[in-house]
């Protein structure tokens, strides 16, 4: 499609434009369809008739927006108008990266192409210790840390779209990877708290911030400060005593933000923990209602300052409102972010993602929230691949612009925006760990392709709970996802390629060994040696072989998308389970031609992960996200 852009603004647009061009499918040429463009306030419209097409726009970001919606109707008919209104002034994903895997430039750059045609203006990287502060050499030491030019690299591409970069930092909580060396042993509360009130914490917190903010055109920054339970309860409590906690937080506050307006910034924090101090629910909801914002308790609460209300396991729209409520008596509408859930485990969960997603955006929309942030976390490792959220990305930006939304309407625009028809290949992949059995949405977050994964075969801990199910034929299960896997890698282009030939590998594995260790402890029960031979040569180096395959694609999907560092932790894992592998392997050889009369793993009775789950209901153990957990019930560390 050749297009030809006319309008008093558009050279402004330029490069941005001509970034698109792959991504959407068209070129910039002066023979081609005519489009006039202009700036102004109001609707986005998009409009082709008669050979005349048009595109009014306010914000740069609204353009790209409309780009997006002009290249997907002009494909279809040569007579169309669209009108859209946003209904968010910042709307984009936080991406984390702080769990090892850092995006490389080249990925974001990609991220920030899909955010512009999807019409996103926001984009936050959380960066707890993964940036560059020039006189503190050991923070983000190997950990895959931004430079400074990286970052200004950044925001000086998304500029291009009208992206606006926020930094996304932690100023008390959250800072374990930081605090870790030597040279922070004087100012840690706890191993990832800071020691409220020594002056050291706070030119710390200055260098944080100079550092974190010196790249980006935004005067915005988020200082974090969320889930610091137990702050004022380490050295705190040793050097000052019990002290109020909600005050020790305020005093604490008000420092940091001292720091910021010296900078110049303005700040926003997560707010759960006032709602925890200041209620007398400390073991409840996150963001309990009976919270009491007494006028003494608001007066010591700064004024210039945004609130970051986060949630994402609530499916009530009422709740979501009634918090929002809550939140606006502390003198401001929050900020809202919600959850894209691709943490935890090995695939994305669009399952709970949409039930989610859909009741907190219609009550955002509701209560004239205008600003959201769409979080894609990255806990116990970052195994699941950034680009997996881009459907959710969608969601939020269809809520932006779109009165309804619904699943048909995301396909389309998902094709549209990247390119690529991949939104149903993507959302599916729900289902390498909604397995049959689990309810719908998996809302309790089962990770069943991680603990088969990685479990140990002669010790698996999660066994029990895999016993004798008739309604699983779980390898049956994950060997006709290899198949579904397989033609969606042969559809795809760039990264989305690896990405399913990973999910394609990786279903593969755990058809051959997520049940194996069930298979060993019956042979070994029964003594029947010549099984557990044939298992020992032949089963078990198979399976090795395969997950050194499965590490080897895994490999190759980090390194298109991510910094090096970070993924050697992968590795160890993939290694671990590979070692052990091996391990059984000589184990059962050594009982099978009695060499051993016993083997003590398989002489133990098997108990329940979750002893509150029924046998049979593994799937469902919501504790199965940690690695350290699933591979061992002796210390990793």
């Amino acid at each position: 499609m050749k297009l030809n852009f006319i309008g008093s603004s558009i050279e402004t647009l330029r490069k941005g434009i001509e970034e698109l061009e792959g991504q959407l499918s068209f070129e910039w040429k002066e023979d081609g369809l005519p489009i006039e463009v202009i700036q102004e306030g109001g609707e986005l419209i998009v409009s082709l008739e008669q050979g005349q097409g048009f595109i009014q726009y306010d914000q740069p970001i609204h353009f790209f927006r409309a780009l997006g919606l002009f290249t997907q109707y002009a494909k279809q008919t040569n007579h169309f108008k669209r009108c859209e209104s946003p209904r968010f002034d910042f709307n984009g994903p936080m991406l984390d990266m702080s769990r090892n895997a850092v995006l490389n430039i080249n990925a974001v750059k990609q991220m920030i192409r899909y955010l512009a045609a999807m019409g996103l203006n926001g984009l936050m990287l959380y960066t707890e210790d993964t940036y560059e502060i020039e006189s503190r050499p050991y923070f983000g030491y190997m950990r895959g840390r931004y430079t400074q030019g990286e970052l200004k690299e950044i925001d000086d591409y998304a500029a291009l779209f009208g992206v606006e970069v926020v930094p996304c930092i932690q100023t008390l909580a959250h800072l374990q990877q930081a605090l870790k060396w030597s040279y922070a042993s004087e100012m840690k509360d706890h191993d990832d708290i800071l020691l409220i009130g020594e002056p050291q914490t706070y030119q710390f917190i200055e260098d944080m911030i100079s550092a974190a903010s010196a790249p980006f055109r935004s005067k915005r920054i988020h200082i974090g400060m969320d889930e610091a339970f137990a702050v004022g309860l380490g050295r705190y409590l040793a050097k000052h005593g019990y002290q109020d906690r909600f005050d020790i937080m305020q005093s604490h506050l008000s420092k940091v933000l001292e720091i910021t307006s010296k900078y110049g910034l303005k700040p926003m924090i997560w707010s759960d923990m006032i709602f925890h101090f200041l209620s007398n629910d400390k073991n409840g909801f996150h963001y309990p209602l009976d919270v009491n914002f007494a006028k003494e308790q608001l007066d010591k609460l700064p004024s210039d300052l945004q609130y970051v209300y986060w949630c994402y396991g609530t499916t009530d729209q009422s709740k979501y409102e009634k918090i929002i409520l809550k939140h606006k008596e502390l003198g401001s509408t929050p900020i809202f972010a919600g959850g894209i859930h691709c943490w935890g485990g090995l695939s994305p969960n669009y399952g709970k993602t949409w039930e989610t997603s859909h009741p907190a955006l219609r009550a955002c929309r509701a209560q004239d929230v205008r600003e959201v942030i769409a979080t894609a976390w990255g806990d116990n490792g970052q195994e699941t691949n950034h680009f997996t959220i881009l459907p959710g990305l969608q969601l939020y930006a269809e809520y932006g612009y779109s009165d309804d939304v619904n699943d048909e309407q995301l396909s389309k625009r998902f094709a549209a925006c990247t390119g690529m028809d991949l939104f149903d290949d993507i959302v599916a992949l729900k289902y390498m760990d909604e397995t049959p059995g689990i309810g719908e949405g998996n809302h309790w977050m089962a990770r069943p392709s991680k603990f088969m994964l990685y479990q140990d075969v002669l010790q698996g801990l999660f066994d029990k709970h895999l016993e004798g199910d008739p309604e699983q034929d779980l390898p049956q299960y994950y060997l006709s996802l290899q198949q579904q896997w397989c033609k969606s890698k042969e559809k795809a282009e760039g990264p989305f390629g690896t990405v399913f030939a990973f999910y394609e590998h990786l279903s593969g594995v755990i058809a051959m060994k997520g049940m194996l260790g069930l298979e060993i402890r019956r042979l070994y029960e029964g003594g029947n040696k010549d099984a557990l031979l044939e298992v020992s040569e032949h089963r078990l180096p198979a399976v090795r072989t395969q997950v050194n395959e499965l590490r080897r694609i895994h490999r190759k999907l980090w390194m298109q998308t991510n910094k090096a560092c970070g993924w050697e932790v992968l590795d160890i894992r993939y290694g671990g389970i590979m070692a052990r592998l091996e391990t059984a392997s000589e184990r059962l050889r050594d009982f099978a031609i009695g060499r051993e009369d016993r083997l003590e793993e398989l002489e133990q009775q098997p108990l329940l992960f979750d002893p509150h789950l029924p046998e049979g209901q593994g799937y469902l153990t919501i504790d199965s996200n940690s690695y350290q957990r699933i591979v061992t019930a002796g210390a990793l560390v």
